[in-house]
């Protein structure tokens, strides 16, 4: 319950935080261009909380927060007395109106910018991404990558860390190839390699890119030895203590972790004898790991306890910070990434590259706002980053209900040398809004399907 409830919190924190970004950006047009803003929401529906600022607007905090908006002096909206009329939204110039409706999509690329130069100046940890194992005949290994290759750019996109090789490796999603370029243990030449991406099949929901094209990053090795125990679990139960090292499981010898994650996943409600080493003793215990079900109805074990880890060498850990100058062009070129990936992830869709069923909605959102809110202001200020470009190009599709549709009939309007009839206008806004109901009620499926 308290998971549900900081995963709210957390949620309703970023919604607010973007909504009065995008809202604030079509308002401080608005302002300059001498139009009148009669009130500026955050939320719909039943005011909350309210105040008229000095100018005469109405600043209001309503009860439903999944939006928000800035209304606007219109004729076409209502009646507008004749000594206000030159502060009418629909009686500015096109390039004033123009400017007043990108100001939202703008000012959340702006923040991202903002958010992303915080983060560097505040720096954020990181590892290179150095290859630790490269499947035989997969996509990776025909191409010539092998293990101990350190991944330095993708399409020309430069790959400081693992993040940025997972952006840029989903960017490819439906394409024929892609270009990476990656230094051999023991040099400093970098060599070309193009991966064959004909016969790429990669579903975002059930597997990882990297695995998909047979790279498994390197990482620290994974001991026998026992570091956490869950409280009641299944491990306590059976008399495992920290610091136990399992050497057997039904009398055959364990050598990897893994053999030991395969034998309690695949052994839900039946006894397992662990033999373990314990202050160079050989204890034999008895587990019988607890069930869980997944989402596909596959019943597993699991018994609480993980293996100690090795430290990563201090050669592959990297922190990515910068003087104040440096943090906002790096900060403008990773709003850059994120948005061209994000128009291309956009487009994919629509072409069926991407399947319907990686729409994510408000559900997927606040689960990712808690996970990161757990991780540290950083990872927090990235994720604000992330959500506030793809609020922006979602923002910049030509829906009419949206600035994208807005901007369109501007578009037309300048080819033509009038504005767009109302009635046109009418149908495009019924059809825009069946069509954002439709993905929203495909996206909430879709976060209810992964729960």
């Amino acid at each position: 319950m308290m998971g549900i409830l900081w995963n709210l919190g957390a949620f309703l924190l970023a919604l607010g935080i973007l909504i009065a970004v995008h809202e604030y950006g079509h308002f401080w047009v608005a302002r300059r261009c001498g139009v009148f803003v009669e009130r500026f929401s955050i939320g719909f529906g039943k005011p909350l909380w309210r105040k008229v600022g000095k100018g005469g607007t109405e600043y209001t905090l309503a009860m439903i927060p999944l939006g928000g908006y800035v209304k606007m002096l219109d004729e076409r909206i209502e009646a507008v007395p004749a000594e206000k009329r030159h502060q009418a939204f629909n009686n500015k110039a096109l390039w004033q109106r123009s400017a007043i409706v990108a100001a939202g999509p703008l000012a959340n690329f702006l923040f991202a910018i903002f958010a992303y130069w915080v983060v560097y100046l505040i720096g954020v940890p990181a590892v290179r991404p150095v290859i630790g194992e490269v499947a035989p005949h997969s996509i990776a290994a025909q191409a010539g990558l092998s293990d101990g290759m350190e991944l330095k750019s993708i399409s020309g996109i430069k790959t400081a860390d693992w993040e940025s090789v997972n952006m840029a490796m989903i960017s490819h999603i439906g394409d024929e190839q892609m270009v990476l370029t990656a230094v051999a243990p023991g040099t400093e030449y970098e060599v070309r390699r193009t991966l064959d991406l004909t016969l790429w099949s990669f579903d975002p929901e059930k597997e990882r890119v990297l695995t998909t094209l047979g790279i498994t990053p390197y990482s620290p090795p994974i001991t026998l030895v026992i570091s956490q125990l869950v409280d009641n679990g299944a491990a306590i139960t059976a008399g495992l203590q920290l610091n136990d090292e399992i050497i057997s499981i039904d009398g055959t010898s364990i050598t990897d972790w893994q053999q030991v994650v395969d034998a309690v996943r695949s052994h839900p409600l039946q006894a397992l004898v662990i033999e373990v080493l314990r202050d160079s003793e050989r204890v034999a215990l008895t587990l019988t790991p607890n069930a869980k079900s997944l989402g596909d109805g596959e019943v597993i074990g699991y018994a609480g306890f993980a293996p100690k880890v090795e430290p990563w060498p201090e050669s592959y850990r990297i922190v990515q910070q910068y003087g104040p100058f440096e943090a906002v062009v790096k900060a403008a070129d990773k709003t850059w990434q994120l948005v061209t990936l994000t128009f291309d992830m956009v487009t994919k869709l629509v072409t069926g590259d991407v399947a319907i069923k990686n729409l994510s909605g408000p559900i997927s959102i606040a689960k990712g706002a808690g996970m990161t809110a757990d991780y540290g202001m950083v990872y927090f200020l990235g994720f604000l980053a992330l959500i506030s470009v793809n609020l922006g190009i979602v923002n910049l599709l030509p829906l009419p209900i949206l600035d994208g549709g807005h901007l369109l009939f501007f578009a037309i309007e300048a080819v033509t040398r009038r504005p767009v009839s109302e009635r046109v206008q009418d149908i495009g806004y019924r059809v825009g809004s069946a069509i954002l109901v439709v993905l929203m009620a495909i996206a909430l499926f879709n976060d209810f399907t992964r729960l």
